[in-house]
């Protein structure tokens, strides 16, 4: 078994990795904190959540807050074990001597 297996491709670009990150250590958050925490702009952010929405790694909430829209995102159970295994594998890819 190769070494690297288990580094997932969905993961390979650094606005979905933020993206997985910032919502490993938050239950959920919103669009523009995350545009805020990484720097994204709304079509770039748009398009790499939709990725990870589309391989069910996390999960999409639209809602209005008064009359102003409001997405949030959080992982699904399966994101969240996809997203252990990735940084696990590049763990040992780090660690391999």
């Amino acid at each position: 078994m190769s070494i690297i297996n288990n580094i997932n491709k969905v993961f390979d670009h650094r606005i979905r990795l933020g993206i997985m990150s910032v919502l490993m250590v938050n239950e959920y958050a919103d669009f523009n904190t995350l545009k805020e925490l990484l720097g994204a702009t709304d079509g770039n952010l748009a398009s790499h959540t939709k990725a990870l929405e589309n391989a069910n790694y996390i999960e999409v909430e639209k809602q209005f807050i008064g009359r102003k829209p409001n997405t949030r995102y959080s992982t699904t159970k399966l994101g969240r074990a996809e997203f252990k295994k990735h940084i696990e594998a590049l763990e040992k890819l780090i660690h391999k001597q």
